[in-house]
Formats: C-alpha cells, sequence, structure tokens
C-alpha cells in the first residue's frame, strides 16, 4: 500500500490506496476543460477598483487574500464564503476559492501589477493522487477546478500557482489597519453594476418574505414555527442566490425583544408579532437586508398597531434625513427624535431630552449594506460613522423598540413586544431611492398584504 502524503486532507476512515491503483488512477482520462469560461459577472468593473487601490499605496506590495477553510466539527469545514474585499477587487466569488491570494504587486511607473495565486486543478498523471484523494480540494470530492489559463480567461487577471506566492514583505489586508480601511473606504459608494446587484437581492428577498407569509399556517402548527420560518426563507435564498447573507432572525413574541434572535427555536402564537429580519445574498454575494415586522394572526392588536406606527413614523423622519451631503448619523438622530417624543407621549418617559430612550431602542438604527450585512466596517469615524452621505451610498434604516418582558418602567400591555422596521435605501442626487418598496410598510397595507397571499394560498 501507498503512504499517504502528508499534504492530502484525509480520513482516518478512508480506504488504503495501493501502488497498482493509484497507477491506475492516472492515466486513461480524456480532455476536460471546465465548461464554462464565461467571464466573472464584475469582470468589466473589477480593473478600475484594483487601479483605485494602487493609487492609494505606491511602490508597496499588496496582499488581498479570499480567507481560509474554517473546521466546522471534527472533518467537516463550514460552507465557505471569500472575503468581501477580495470578491470585490477580482469579482471571484465561488466555494473554490479558499486559500487563494491575490496580489498587486508595484510595476514602477505603472502602479500595480494583479497577480492571482491560486490552487490550480490538480493535474491526475503527477502520481500525487489529489484529485481522488483530498477531501477538502480533490476534485472528484469538491469539484472541478479551473487551470491557471482558464482562470486568466475568467478574471482578466494573470495567474500563478499559489505555492510560488513566496513571503516577501508586503502589506496584509488581514492584518494591516490602513489596508483594511482603505478596502473598506473604496467601497462606500456604490458603482451602477452593485446598485443592480443590491436591487436583485432586495427582489429576491422580497420574494422571501412572501414565502414566509404563505407558509404561516404550516410554521404556526409546528411546535418550533420559528425555524419553519427560517427554513422557507432559506429555501428562497439557495434557490435564487448564494443563500442568506446572515443568519435569519425569525423572532416571535418577546424573542423580538433580543436584537440578533438566533436560536429560532420557538413556536409561534396567533396573538404576538413575528420579527423577520432577513436577506437573500446573491451569487455575485451582494446582500439585501429587510425587517419586517408581522402580527401572526393577519392583524395587529390595537396596542400592537400603536408600538408599529411609531416605529414606522421614526423610520420615516430617517428616511426624510437621506440626501448627498447630510451627516450619516442625521437619520438616526431624526428618527431617535420621533421615539423620544413617542415614548414621552404614552408617558414612558419623562421628557424627550437625553438619551434614556436607548432603554428601549438600543442601537443605531441604520448601516451602510454591500457585499457585507454591515458593509465597509473597517472604514474610519471619519469617513463612514462622521461621515457626509454621497450619491450611490446604500444604507439601511432600521428603527425599532424593544420592549423588555421583565421592564417594570413600562405598562403591562406593552412588555414583551418588539418592533422593527427595516428597508434597504440607495441615495440619489437628490434624496433616496426606496429599493425594498415592493414590501409594504404601513400596519394597513401589511394587513391587506398578508391577507391576499394567505387567500390566494392552498390549504394544507
Amino acid at each position: 500500500m501507498t503512504d499517504t502524503p502528508s499534504r492530502l486532507n484525509t480520513g482516518s476512515h478512508d480506504l488504503p490506496v495501493s501502488a497498482e491503483l493509484s497507477r491506475f488512477m492516472a492515466g486513461n482520462w480524456a480532455a476536460s476543460p471546465l465548461p464554462d469560461t464565461t467571464r466573472v459577472p464584475a469582470y468589466a468593473v473589477t480593473p478600475a477598483r484594483r487601479a483605485r487601490l494602487s493609487a492609494r499605496f505606491p511602490g508597496e506590495r499588496l496582499l488581498v487574500p479570499a480567507g481560509e477553510l474554517l473546521v466546522r466539527s471534527n472533518d467537516a469545514d463550514h460552507r465557505f464564503r471569500p472575503h468581501s474585499a477580495y470578491a470585490w477587487l477580482t469579482g471571484l466569488t465561488g466555494e473554490d476559492q479558499a486559500g487563494h491570494v491575490l496580489v498587486l504587486e508595484p510595476s514602477g511607473s505603472h502602479g500595480h501589477e494583479a497577480v492571482l495565486y491560486l490552487r490550480p486543478r490538480s493535474n491526475r498523471a503527477d502520481g500525487k493522487e489529489e484529485f481522488f484523494r483530498d477531501r477538502r480540494y480533490g476534485e472528484f470530492w469538491v469539484g472541478r477546478r479551473p487551470d491557471l489559463a482558464e482562470a486568466e480567461r475568467l478574471t482578466g487577471i494573470r495567474c500563478a500557482h499559489l505555492d510560488d506566492l513566496g513571503s516577501p514583505p508586503a502589506r496584509h489586508s488581514v492584518t494591516d489597519p490602513e489596508l483594511a480601511a482603505a478596502l473598506s473606504e473604496l467601497r462606500l459608494v456604490k458603482d451602477a453594476w452593485e446598485v443592480a446587484q443590491l436591487q436583485l437581492a432586495v427582489d429576491h428577498t422580497t420574494a422571501g418574505f412572501e414565502d414566509v407569509v404563505r407558509a404561516l399556517p404550516q410554521a404556526l402548527a409546528h411546535p418550533r414555527g420559528e425555524r419553519w420560518i427560517e427554513g422557507v426563507f432559506g429555501l428562497r435564498s439557495r434557490a435564487e442566490g448564494n443563500g442568506t447573507g446572515y443568519s435569519t432572525i425569525a423572532a416571535s413574541g418577546a424573542h423580538a425583544c433580543v436584537l440578533h434572535w438566533i436560536h429560532n427555536d420557538g413556536k409561534l402564537n396567533r396573538d404576538e408579532l413575528l420579527l423577520l429580519d432577513a436577506g437573500v445574498e446573491t451569487d455575485s454575494l451582494y446582500t439585501a437586508d429587510i425587517t419586517r415586522t408581522l402580527p401572526l394572526s393577519g392583524r395587529f392588536s390595537p396596542v400592537q398597531r400603536q408600538v408599529y406606527d411609531l416605529v414606522l413614523a421614526a423610520q420615516e423622519a430617517g428616511i426624510a434625513a437621506l440626501r448627498p451631503g447630510a451627516r450619516f448619523g442625521d437619520f438616526h438622530r431624526a428618527g431617535m427624535r420621533v421615539i423620544a417624543e413617542g415614548l414621552t407621549e404614552w408617558g414612558v418617559l419623562k421628557d424627550p431630552e437625553g438619551d434614556l430612550h436607548r432603554r428601549y431602542t438600543l442601537c443605531n438604527s441604520g448601516h451602510m449594506l454591500g457585499l457585507d450585512v454591515h458593509d465597509c466596517a473597517k472604514a474610519r469615524a471619519e469617513t463612514y460613522l462622521d461621515g457626509i452621505l454621497e450619491e450611490g451610498q446604500v444604507l439601511t434604516v432600521e428603527p425599532g423598540l424593544y420592549l423588555q418582558p421583565d421592564d417594570e418602567t413600562l405598562p403591562v400591555e406593552l412588555r414583551g413586544i418588539g418592533v422593527r422596521v427595516e428597508d434597504d435605501l440607495v441615495i440619489t442626487s437628490d434624496g433616496a431611492r426606496l429599493m425594498s418598496g415592493a414590501l409594504p410598510r404601513t400596519a394597513t397595507g401589511i394587513e391587506e398584504w398578508m391577507g391576499a397571499l394567505l387567500e390566494a394560498t392552498p390549504r394544507p
């Protein structure tokens, strides 16, 4: 029997391979070029992106890795998703990018030359056996990878073998704060192609929310109805795109008071609300981020509508504050003023001044959106949180009220209600365009929308 080369990722229960089998596996294979070498969808826009990065760091070697596989348990890895900066610069978004590195090599007066170091298709005749034995990278285990020439046709970038990368001094996008900040800041303003991808993500997400409403009868009957909701939305996400852009929040009742409730193990109660925060990530890795709070009975109770209408009014105020030249924080402050005044009218607060309303709102009411759900997170404060809005930026506006079930500052009838309304918007020349307007936002609109979908859904 042949020994297993140490570099192969094999399992303890894999069968041994004889020398005879190894020789037999190495020969008599027909030519099998990659079936599709169509250029990556972002092929036309990535050179300009790399040129903008190059201009920031003249004469310096820059490394932008795709990232590595992470073990989920034992010999099973998490599904791989390339780092957003790598995807933005190369247009490569597939699970086969694990371990690959984009390098911008200084090239004198010409700025930088991009070189993509990757793990090409394994040679079946070299005796290394990777193609049929390696569980992580073997073609017969995880699928076909392009060879170097095919990868160059796909990306328009010169490609080299990962083994030839070497280790000369360089800035590294993960460990170098200045490079990481630049890669975030360059993505703050989206080009037309990116905005179209984000709109596609929003449109698929809208369909996913419709799927959820149609599935409510089954979800209400299931002991873990929140999981049923998560699964229904996940089906749409995988069918239409790469998957969900983040862990779906399907929070019913008091679970909606937990900002990032992803346990999703609760039963649904017709008398309560469902807060659904979910987004489809496209194959190009751009994600939507939408939240709707739905009455599981199909109708808001008076107190549920009271809370919902205040949150919606806060969102309307925030959206009205969006325009080029406004400060990023203006929409949050506008929305929180409405919340504070409403809580004061209810008698929960003594007056709307100060920050005591944050007991019930908890967090900022929006963020940049793009390849990451919380996009451009490494950008410096002066360019993002304290920055000025520009045409082409895409962001969420998502005020919420999270009235904890054990909060004795609240009247009993308000306790345990969580409401968030979240939409995705792109800054335009004179304001902002609501990208997610196909989903209703008013309480009455939601009731009518749910009623129409449920009426048209065959009963199980």
